[in-house]
């Protein structure tokens, strides 16, 4: 989707130097644009019988909610340690430069659950794998990951495995 490619700014140096941060504001903004990316990532899981979809804190919740409701599935969400309001689950991942978790709901998938996760951005892949493997413990089957956008020269997708991948626009 060219319009949506066009619409993505780079802000430079941000968060900090040397990256170049792919800022979806604008695309969010824009209404017929924000819908035709809502259908678009919806459009790949129709037919797939999704129960679940699991937003990933935070801009992933941005777009996980509207394909939740496009697709009449339930929404989940993931969030960092401690910003969750009940009994959770924690996945410890490894970062550049250390360690972060994320939990999910104990409840919020389970078995026979069909889930795609939603994210904004796929990168290393380390935030989405984490999320993969919380639906797994949980014994719902992961669909696969759907993404506004994929930086694939930083190899995300490799380490999501075999699990399959949706991209609206990749660099």
């Amino acid at each position: 989707m060219d319009e949506v490619r066009a619409r993505i700014r780079d802000v430079p140096d941000f968060p900090r130097k040397g990256i170049v941060f792919k800022d979806i504001t604008p695309v969010l903004a824009d209404p017929k644009l924000f819908h035709r990316v809502v259908e678009t990532l919806a459009a790949r899981w129709r037919g797939e019988k999704v129960a679940k979809v699991v937003g990933i804190e935070s801009r992933g919740f941005l777009l996980a909610a509207p394909v939740a409701y496009a697709l009449g599935a339930g929404l989940c969400i993931v969030r960092k340690p401690g910003k969750l309001p009940w009994q959770t689950v924690r996945e410890a991942y490894q970062l550049e430069y250390g360690e972060d978790a994320l939990e999910l709901h104990v409840d919020a998938v389970g078995p026979g659950d069909r889930v795609l996760v939603v994210d904004d951005v796929l990168a290393t892949g380390g935030t989405a794998s984490a999320v993969g493997n919380l639906v797994a413990r949980q014994g719902a089957e992961l669909l696969g990951y759907s993404f506004l956008i994929e930086l694939g020269f930083l190899g995300g997708a490799r380490r999501l495995g075999t699990s399959h991948i949706h991209a609206i626009v990749r660099y």
